[in-house]
C-alpha cells in the first residue's frame, strides 16, 4: 500500500497522495459505484485480456489474423445501428489531446466540431493528473472552468458560446489503475476514468442532449466491445439515464479489429455512431501481432504513411463497412504542430497535412483528427470543400474488395540510420517527459504521444531482434548499433534540461534499454513506466 497515504473506506482503498479538494470528486457515493464497477466487471475484464494473450501466442507461432467465420452472418445481414444525435451528426473536425484545464478551454474555444479529452495515449496517468483532469471536465461540463498562467500573465475561460462538444476517451482495457484498490485488486482504469466521469457529468449531460459522450480505445474484439455495451447499459441503469444515451465511437486502432468492424458495430449497436482509423496505434498493433513474423517487418516510422497498401485497404475497408452500417468514418490524426521561424518548412508541413485530409475525404470519411488549434481551419476548409452536407454516409464505396491479405500486406521501404535514431531519441525523450507526468510532447515539430513513441519502440525491438537486417547504407542493425545511439544521446541533449522530462532522461535511457534487450516485446510501454510513476 501507500503507507500513511492509504486511506480506506472499506473494502475500497486510495493509495495515492491525498490531493486538496479530491473528495469533491471521489465522496462516498461515488466510491460505493466504482467498487459495484469492480465487482461487476473485473472478472470479465480479466477473461478478455487472457484471450488476448492466447491470440497473441498463436500470433507468435505463425497464425494469421483473419475474418472469423462464426460471425459470417453479422457480417452479411442487413441491419444498421441506432441513429445519431444531432450533436454528432456533423464532426467534420476533431481536436485532441489531454485533460489538463488549459488545453480543456482551448479545446472547446477552438471551433473543432468535437475535442477529444484523452485520458488515454496524451495523458501521462499521474493521481495528479487524473483527479485535476476529472475536475477541469467537470467544471467545464456546468461551464465554470478558468485557469491562469502560473506566472499570472494570462488567464483563460470557458467561451459560453462554445458549440465544441466534449467526447471522452478512458484508458483501456488492458491498464490498472493503481491507486484505487477494490478488494485488494487494483480497479480498471478504463471503469476508473469512464465510471467516475459518468457518475459526476452524466446527468447533467443528458439534461442537455449532450450523451455524455466517449471514445472507447484499443479493442481487439466483438467481445471486448460486448463487455463495454454491458458497462454502459449498467452505468444508465445505475443512474437511471434513458436507455442507450450513452453514445459511443471505437477506434480501430488495432490489427484483429480490423477484421472485426461490422461485429464491433453490431455489438455496441444501440449506442455506437462511428469508427475511428487510430492509425498510430494501428501501426503499433501491425508491429506487435507480427513482432516474430520476419516478413512482415515494417521500414522506418516516416515511410509508414497512409498510401502503404495495408493502411489504405485498413481505412477504406472502415468507410465502406461504417456507410453499410449508418455510422461515421472518422479520419486519422494530423501530428503537425506550426514551425515558428521557418516559414518555409511550416508550409511544406501544412501542404503535408492538406494531401492528407483530401485523401479523407475523397476516401469518403465523415471527419478528421488534429492535434493543434492552428490545423483546424486546414481541415475544415478541406472538408468544407469536399463534403458540403453534415456527412458522407451516402459514400457506400462499394469499389472497395478488401481481403485478408490486403489488410496484412508487408510494405516496402527502408531503414536509414536518421530513422533508427530518431526512433531512440523519439522514445527517449518521450518516455523521460511522460515520467515526469506530461503525456502529449512535441518533437521535431510533430505531437508525440504514447501511440507514435510505441511505433518507434516496437519497431527497434523488432528489427533487433530479427536478425540479418541493414540500414540503407549496408549497416548491420543490430545491438552494437542501439547501444551507441543510446550512449550519444546525452551529449546530443546537450541541453536536455529545457527540455519536457529533462530530469528523467537518464532513467528513460535505462528503460528503453531494457526493454529493447528483452527477450519479449513488452505489450505496451506504459506498463512498466506506470510502476514507475
Amino acid at each position: 500500500m501507500a503507507g500513511d497515504a492509504a486511506r480506506t473506506l472499506s473494502p475500497l482503498v486510495l493509495a495515492g497522495p491525498r490531493l486538496a479538494g479530491q473528495e469533491d470528486l471521489l465522496g462516498p457515493a461515488a466510491l460505493e459505484f466504482l467498487v459495484e464497477l469492480h465487482r461487476t466487471f473485473e472478472a470479465r475484464r480479466q477473461e478478455r485480456l487472457a484471450a488476448r494473450r492466447a491470440r497473441q501466442a498463436r500470433f507468435d507461432a505463425g497464425e494469421l489474423p483473419d475474418f472469423r467465420e462464426d460471425t459470417r452472418a453479422i457480417r452479411e445481414g442487413d441491419w444498421t445501428v441506432a441513429p445519431i444525435p444531432a450533436a454528432l451528426t456533423d464532426r467534420r473536425v476533431e481536436i485532441t489531446g489531454p485533460v489538463e484545464p488549459k488545453m480543456v478551454i482551448n479545446a472547446l474555444n477552438s471551433g473543432a466540431s468535437c475535442y477529444m479529452a484523452d485520458f488515454e495515449d496524451s495523458t501521462s496517468p499521474t493521481w495528479e493528473n487524473l483527479l485535476v483532469g476529472q475536475r477541469a471536465l467537470r467544471k467545464a461540463t456546468a461551464g465554470t472552468l478558468d485557469w491562469m498562467a502560473p506566472d499570472g500573465s494570462k488567464h483563460y475561460v470557458l467561451d459560453p458560446t462554445s458549440t465544441t462538444t466534449l467526447i471522452v476517451r478512458p484508458r483501456g482495457w488492458h491498464l490498472d489503475e493503481k491507486n484505487v484498490l477494490v478488494d485488494g485488486e487494483r480497479l480498471s482504469a478504463s471503469l476508473f476514468d469512464l465510471g467516475l466521469y459518468a457518475f459526476l457529468n452524466a446527468t447533467v449531460l443528458q439534461a442537455r442532449d449532450r450523451g455524455p459522450y466517449f471514445y472507447l480505445p484499443k479493442l481487439e474484439c466483438m467481445e471486448e466491445a460486448a463487455l463495454w455495451e454491458d458497462v454502459l447499459a449498467w452505468i444508465e441503469a445505475r443512474l437511471r439515464l434513458p436507455a442507450g444515451c450513452m453514445k459511443v465511437t471505437v477506434l480501430i486502432e488495432t490489427l484483429p479489429a480490423a477484421f472485426e468492424m461490422h461485429e464491433i458495430l453490431h455489438a455496441l449497436r444501440s449506442r455506437i455512431v462511428g469508427l475511428n482509423c487510430g492509425r498510430w496505434d494501428y501501426i503499433f498493433s501491425y508491429l506487435k501481432v507480427f513482432r516474430r513474423h520476419r516478413d512482415r517487418v515494417l521500414p522506418e516510422r516516416g515511410q509508414v504513411g497512409m498510401t502503404q497498401p495495408f493502411l489504405k485497404a485498413y481505412s477504406e475497408l472502415l468507410v465502406q463497412t461504417c456507410h453499410r452500417r449508418g455510422a461515421h468514418a472518422m479520419g486519422g490524426m494530423a501530428a503537425q504542430i506550426p514551425i515558428a521561424g521557418d516559414p518555409i518548412a511550416n508550409e511544406e508541413a501544412i501542404a503535408r497535412v492538406r494531401a492528407d485530409k483530401q485523401r479523407e475525404v475523397d476516401a469518403g470519411h465523415d471527419g478528421t483528427w488534429v492535434a493543434h488549434p492552428a490545423l483546424i481551419k486546414v481541415a475544415r476548409e478541406i472538408f468544407d470543400a469536399g463534403m458540403p452536407g453534415p456527412n458522407q454516409h451516402a459514400t457506400r464505396r462499394e469499389d472497395v474488395q478488401v481481403t485478408r491479405d490486403a489488410l496484412i500486406r508487408p510494405s516496402i521501404g527502408t531503414i536509414t540510420r536518421k530513422g533508427f535514431d530518431n526512433n531512440v531519441e523519439v522514445c527517449v525523450r518521450y518516455l523521460a517527459a511522460w515520467l515526469d507526468g506530461n503525456g502529449c510532447v512535441p518533437i521535431h515539430w510533430l505531437m508525440e504521444d504514447a501511440a507514435t513513441a510505441e511505433i518507434g519502440r516496437a519497431q527497434l525491438w523488432q528489427w533487433l531482434h530479427n536478425k540479418h537486417l541493414h540500414l540503407d547504407d549496408g549497416t548491420p542493425v543490430d545491438f552494437s548499433l542501439f547501444d551507441r545511439a543510446l550512449l550519444a544521446l546525452p551529449s546530443k541533449l546537450a541541453d536536455r534540461m529545457k527540455l519536457p522530462g529533462g530530469s528523467k532522461i537518464n532513467e528513460a535511457i535505462a528503460l528503453l534499454d531494457e526493454l529493447t534487450h528483452a527477450d519479449e516485446l513488452v505489450e505496451f510501454l506504459t506498463l512498466p513506466a506506470y510502476e514507475r510513476l
